[in-house]
């Protein structure tokens, strides 16, 4: 995050931690307990954009997470978990959760709002996910099973005329229509930059 021009601050209780940062880290460093309120005042968090609870611990995380939104008000609070059944149950207080293997630091940049294909939905282990995707008029008249081919991303189902029509393979893509795809996480990236761009040509 600090490498794409944000202003970051690593809390750690640990200061020893810091130095694995990189010597191009230009952010701030506070030490502390990551969900204490003095230590996240000093922080700055009251003022911050997003917050990323990505500690050891899940309690640790989620109690971080809940911290940072219902007592700083920050609007984008994303929580790092290692049991990947727990899942469900932050995100049904308003947390949403990425798990440790399969998710990315994109998918992190992602879930902080700073793409336009922050999934609306990831199973438990984030390794699947789905997202409303923006396509080139060039799709237009292409059928649903090219575009997979092509993105690598099955059109789940689209809004068409104030309707959701599930498609199959034949279903053609129509001007207007509003495109949700499932793909694994780790081709959303590739996907939203094949459908936005003019489709290729055998």
């Amino acid at each position: 995050m600090s490498g794409l021009g944000h202003d970051v601050v690593v809390i750690d209780r640990d200061e020893t931690a810091f130095r694995r940062l990189g010597q191009d880290f230009r952010g701030r460093t506070v030490c502390g307990v990551g969900f204490d309120r003095d230590v996240l005042n000093e922080a700055g968090v009251a003022d911050c954009d997003a917050f990323a609870a990505v500690s050891s611990g899940d309690n640790s995380n989620i109690i971080a997470a809940r911290v940072a939104r219902e007592t700083f008000d920050v609007e984008r609070v994303v929580a790092r978990i290692y049991d990947a059944k727990r899942a469900a149950v932050y995100e049904r207080l308003g947390i949403p959760t990425v798990a440790t293997v399969p998710w990315t630091t994109q998918r992190f940049v992602a879930a902080l709002g700073e793409t336009s294909t922050t999934p609306l939905w990831h199973d438990p282990s984030g390794s699947v996910v789905m997202a409303a995707l923006e396509f080139h008029e060039s799709w237009v008249g292409t059928d649903a099973a090219r575009f997979q081919e092509m993105t690598g991303a099955r059109v789940a189902f689209l809004a068409r005329m104030g309707q959701t029509v599930l498609p199959d393979p034949r279903t053609v893509i129509q001007d207007d229509d509003e495109l949700y795809v499932a793909t694994i996480a780790s081709n959303i990236d590739h996907a939203r930059a094949v459908a936005g761009a003019e489709m290729p040509r055998e």
